[in-house]
């Protein structure tokens, strides 16, 4: 009989993948031993593994440039990594190798942009493209950047103030983006963005405050589906929506060139993931073509702003099993040593999915399972709910240590974590480490963080001042 570990996952999903292989009976992650990674550093651990930052901007830009020659579209594309998704300065240092700009969302932001600047590692050509509700500080760093040169900063208008503010503070002509306040799947319990400004207002807006203003040029027109970039009927009906916007508004507004379709591509979250995101490039492409022709105009550069796809894809964190705990005839609950709530707060705040294998054991025998986290919270657990179905995993054995992973968490997680800060139940932050490539592909590795010590959680409570 097929009862082991292995035999379920060839009997469920292609194995082995692109990313995943089983060699000495143990997972590897873009050929890196997870194994010999926890037998290096421990476990709970967190990686990150860079090249795979610049490899997922590789085949990003290599759709593109296809549905370009294919579609013999005029307009040029532009690369946007959205900072938010991990502000992290290795992360940008690997993704600023690629030739690619940047999206912003706060006033520190900007402070994280003139550093880069600093060292070299973007220039006035890079595009700096500000989303969010402009506070006073945000505007005031805006107006800064363009003040001191980089007339490629395009701040995107969020409502119908931002224009009067960022023009007190900025001295002479600068360009400006507005966003589109597109309406949500008919799921969410509102019906309408809260950022940006509607469809049927952005016309009268423009005239209103942009057309004769000396010191303003529209250039962008923005598009964000707080959903993503999905082949569905919701997505390819708001993209119309929005063509219709951007050929009106280009026909009285010759300086109008460039679509931003940010709302990024959705990025692996099982082994049963399938995107065709070339098919989606082309036919945006082909759709965006289409309208401007049947309006008789100009097709725009494009540019998109990938946030999860970029850098989600580069983390892995590593668990112990502790403990398996019997709860009543079905349930089985394996705890881990550490918590999710507090490593990877997406699967309890959104019930987000993650790709969850063992790293060892994968010949031996299996069960059912609940994973349990540390904390005495009821809800730190990940379940059927998070994960494709149920979670099946090579069975308790006290005497013979289990480790499991959880893949592409690389976006989001340490920053809604408080990376370096509290953690509920002060259950303290894994050791987080680096994996690059030299020029002979060999591994290396550097540990960016340790784990967090009980002196630095008391240090921020008050109770160790020194």
């Amino acid at each position: 009989m097929n009862t082991k570990y292995i035999d379920l996952i060839n009997q469920s999903f292609y194995f082995p993948q692109e990313e995943f292989k089983l060699r000495n009976k143990t997972l590897e992650f873009h050929d890196i031993d997870l194994m010999k990674l926890v037998e290096e550093y421990g476990a709970p651990l967190k990686f990150t593994y860079l090249p795979q930052i610049s490899n997922n901007i590789a085949r990003a830009k290599g759709w593109f440039a296809k549905a370009i020659e294919k579609n013999d579209y005029k307009g040029k594309y532009n690369y946007c990594y959205c900072t938010k998704s991990s502000h992290f300065k290795h992360v940008l240092n690997e993704a600023l190798k690629n030739d690619i700009h940047i999206e912003t969302s706060s006033a520190f932001d900007i402070d994280i942009v003139e550093n880069l600047k600093k060292e070299g590692k973007i220039t006035d050509d890079t595009f700096v493209i500000s989303n969010g509700f402009k506070r006073a500080q945000y505007v005031t760093n805006i107006a800064r950047l363009i003040n001191n040169g980089h007339k490629n900063a395009i701040p995107i208008i969020d409502n119908y103030e931002e224009i009067d503010l960022l023009s007190q503070e900025i001295k002479g002509k600068f360009n400006v983006g507005i966003r589109i306040a597109s309406e949500e799947e008919p799921k969410f319990e509102f019906y309408t963005s809260r950022l940006g400004i509607g469809y049927k207002n952005i016309v009268p807006f423009y005239n209103r405050q942009i057309k004769d203003n000396p010191k303003v040029e529209l250039k962008m027109l923005h598009f964000f589906i707080n959903t993503g970039i999905r082949d569905n009927a919701y997505y390819w009906n708001e993209l119309v929506k929005c063509l219709k916007v951007y050929t009106a508004l280009k026909k009285i507004c010759p300086t109008l060139d460039s679509l931003n379709i940010g709302g990024g591509f959705p990025i692996k979250n099982s082994l049963g993931f399938d995107f065709d995101y070339e098919y989606m490039v082309d036919e945006i492409l082909n759709q965006i073509k289409g309208v401007c022709e049947e309006e008789e105009v100009e097709v725009p550069n494009i540019f998109t702003e990938f946030g999860s796809f970029t850098v989600g894809e580069s983390g892995g964190a590593i668990y112990e099993v502790l403990y398996q705990k019997q709860q009543n005839d079905r349930e089985k609950w394996n705890m881990i040593n550490s918590s999710f709530i507090t490593t990877l707060p997406d699967t309890w705040a959104i019930n987000k999915r993650f790709i969850m294998l063992p790293i060892n054991r994968w010949h031996e025998s299996y069960e059912r399972v609940l994973l349990g986290g540390l904390t005495c919270d009821s809800d730190d657990y990940y379940n059927s709910e998070q994960h494709m179905n149920a979670i099946y995993l090579p069975k308790y054995n006290k005497d013979k240590p289990l480790y499991i992973g959880f893949f592409n968490t690389g976006a989001y997680q340490e920053t809604i974590g408080g990376f370096g800060g509290l953690q509920h139940c002060l259950i303290p932050s894994p050791k987080h480490i680096l994996i690059n490539r030299d020029e002979d592909g060999n591994l290396v590795k550097e540990v960016f963080s340790e784990q967090q010590k009980s002196e630095d959680l008391l240090k921020i409570l008050g109770y160790n001042e020194q």
